[in-house]
């Protein structure tokens, strides 16, 4: 019997592009947009749906503004809780990118796993922090300490990569020796160099790594910062590095796909990267470099 999973990704743009907008009146109006499509995906199927990075907000991060930390909130908190009914409701587990308030003055980028009964299973901190123009995410997050874990929900086993992570092939690496069946990379990346990357390297992280990877990803202009155009495309990738569903690069979108997990061992069986790697050779990967 092969174990079929259903997966779901939400795209959407910011619903209130406001300078005089409250962050409260922000959060609350993209909370509010995302609702109909959590009902879609459940009414729909979908087993195991992933929202995008910051997913209550815009992506502020072009700028440096402290007026943002205000969106912060204790994970599982207010947000996870509204969100629990919804996974109960249509028995469908969910991975929930927000802004983590750890305590006052200490931030995270993070993302909430709950399962199909509403069990919050745990959460994933970004670990890896981009600071450049555009991107000045240091102000706003601490790198992640939680390392690269992976939950048993009950479709699968999910582990969770966010936006900027995708760059760096350890931590995908990590998340597969971790038992990662289906990795998430939440995201709020815009036109430009990325884009040419943006189906490459998570294809590449499924490939080298033998798992799914669901890659989701905003869309539209966010005004006061119009750092580019955030242009969707959210999609699934299989351990072949095959497409199975791609979302367009302008429109609010539910993407979906149906995955067999099994395919993961018979990949396996093929392509033997976990037999015949050799970590005794690697020692160097994890020193500190000038």
């Amino acid at each position: 019997m092969t174990r079929m999973v259903k997966g779901g990704l939400i795209q959407l743009s910011n619903p209130l592009n406001d300078a005089d907008a409250s962050v409260r009146e922000i959060a609350d109006a993209m909370f509010d947009k995302h609702l109909p499509y959590i009902d879609k995906a459940g009414k729909a199927g979908v087993q195991i749906l992933g929202l995008q990075e910051v997913f209550n907000g815009p992506y502020f991060c072009p700028g440096q503004d402290k007026k943002w930390y205000a969106l912060a909130e204790a994970v599982p908190g207010p947000t996870i809780e509204k969100l629990i009914p919804y996974a109960r409701k249509y028995e469908m587990a969910m991975v929930i990118p927000v802004y983590e308030r750890e305590m006052a003055g200490v931030y995270y980028n993070t993302a909430a796993v709950i399962d199909a009964d509403g069990t919050y299973l745990g959460k994933y901190r970004k670990n890896h922090i981009p600071q450049t123009s555009g991107f000045w995410e240091k102000f706003y997050f601490k790198p992640g300490n939680l390392g690269y874990p992976v939950f048993q929900t009950r479709y699968g086993k999910v582990g969770v990569y966010i936006c900027y992570d995708r760059h760096f092939p350890e931590g995908a690496r990590q998340l597969g020796l971790n038992g990662a069946e289906i990795v998430f990379n939440p995201s709020a990346t815009v036109a430009g160099l990325s884009q040419h990357l943006w189906k490459i390297e998570q294809p590449a992280h499924a490939v080298a790594n033998s798992y799914f990877m669901a890659a989701s990803n905003r869309v539209g202009t966010e005004p006061p910062w119009n750092v580019g155009k955030f242009y969707g495309t959210s999609y699934f990738v299989d351990p072949r590095g095959e497409f199975l569903a791609t979302g367009s690069e302008d429109d609010d979108e539910l993407v979906v796909a149906d995955m067999d997990l099994d395919l993961i061992e018979e990949v396996r069986q093929t392509w033997q990267f976990y037999r015949d790697r050799r970590p005794d050779s690697y020692a160097d990967i994890a020193k500190s470099t000038p």
